[in-house]
């Protein structure tokens, strides 16, 4: 799943570029994929409550398939709107595989979810390595550009579907247990479940715009696309490759130091950005702005799987997928704008106040901690 979601973050945007009567409107298909994502979390996340993990995720797979062959289509009858439908079914596909990070958590023993999360997520490596590459060989594979991107689109969500249908999964929740759950504005009003949402949101959304104008500020810088491949690989590397130790990082120094460690690391993202647009800068800001997301989001996830019970995930997840996904969905589309008419300079001046809103609330959480304790 990652290694096709890193594919079409190397070459969405400029295919969305080279298809759009409107230039402004290059990421328009990232964005209806982040948009799909967003809307079918809830549904993805209650469907799978019902009728299991495993049948949730073979009826992602066959969507999968779908987009991968329309996307050939769309390609071959140079159709930005076809496109554009073929995202949506991408972000259909990824709404129900965000939920593998939770599954992990529900196979794993209790005091084996921090690393479980982190494991599942550093197949992210993977992706990193297959994704760009993929994007970038196979890009001129046929006579028409990017046609053999999307046939080796079809053959990783093929082996995927093969190895959900060789796997055990979870059952669905036993009706009796979910009568035992609080209501879901009760759940919310707790201060470890605002700063998880907050964490996942905020560093998801940022890294999404920082993220998804690269390729565009590169191409106005007149970069080649084999350096977009290259510093999108090394991007997503940045991603997941901490993964390995993040979940032993947060064993042995808290979430809330990993999530604001994390911000900090974002930041300096910003700084590098502002300071070149040369092949160095690119790499290295992205670079960080991968560790800086992993730390956020592996963080904000273990601190929200602390605010629910057994009956509660479901909801929960589901709520807690819904919103970040909605920011992200913003993001990915305003970065389109904010780069055609702002610059790459103003895309990376407009992260610094939520990342620092970010840091604020995970300082609230810790004295709020603090003063809760007895002395």
């Amino acid at each position: 799943m990652m290694s096709v979601n890193t594919l079409l973050i190397t070459a969405s945007a400029i295919i969305g570029y080279s298809l759009a009567i409107d230039k402004s409107l290059a990421t328009l298909p990232l964005a209806l994929q982040f948009l799909a994502t967003m809307l079918i979390t809830i549904p993805a996340s209650l469907l799978m409550n019902r009728f299991g993990r495993r049948k949730g995720f073979i009826f992602s797979s066959i969507i999968g398939l779908c987009g991968g062959s329309l996307a050939i289509v769309s390609i071959y009858e140079d159709s930005f709107a076809l496109f554009c439908l073929t995202s949506v079914l991408f972000g259909i596909y990824t709404g129900f595989g965000n939920y593998f990070r939770f599954v992990a958590t529900e196979v794993a023993p209790p005091e084996h979810t921090n690393t479980a999360i982190s494991y599942v997520l550093a197949g992210g490596v993977l992706a990193a390595v297959i994704g760009p590459n993929l994007a970038n060989y196979t890009k001129d594979l046929l006579e028409i550009s990017y046609l053999g991107s999307f046939i080796a689109v079809l053959i990783l969500y093929a082996l995927n579907l093969f190895n959900i249908l060789t796997i055990d999964l979870p059952k669905p929740l036993n009706q009796a247990i979910s009568a035992h759950a609080r209501p879901l504005i009760e759940i919310t009003r707790q201060p470890v479940f605002i700063v998880a949402l907050m964490a996942a949101l905020i560093g998801f959304s940022m890294m999404t715009l920082l993220m998804t104008a690269t390729p565009l500020a590169m191409q106005k810088e007149h970069h080649e696309f084999s350096d977009v491949a290259f510093v999108i690989q090394w991007h997503v590397l940045g991603m997941f490759a901490p993964s390995f130790f993040t979940g032993h990082l947060i064993n042995r120094w808290g979430a809330e130091n990993i999530i604001f460690t994390g911000g900090l690391l974002v930041l300096g993202c910003i700084v590098t950005n502002l300071l070149g647009t040369s092949l160095d800068h690119f790499w290295f800001a992205l670079f960080l702005l991968g560790v800086g997301w992993n730390f956020m989001f592996i963080g904000g996830t273990t601190l929200l799987t602390q605010t629910y019970n057994e009956a509660e995930k479901a909801k929960t997840q589901a709520l807690n997928d819904f919103s970040v996904f909605t920011a992200v969905t913003l993001a990915s589309l305003g970065a389109g704008f904010l780069q055609y008419h702002l610059g790459w300079r103003m895309v990376n001046i407009s992260v610094i106040p939520f990342i620092v809103l970010c840091l604020v609330v995970i300082l609230w959480l810790k004295l709020s901690i603090r003063q809760s304790q007895p002395e």
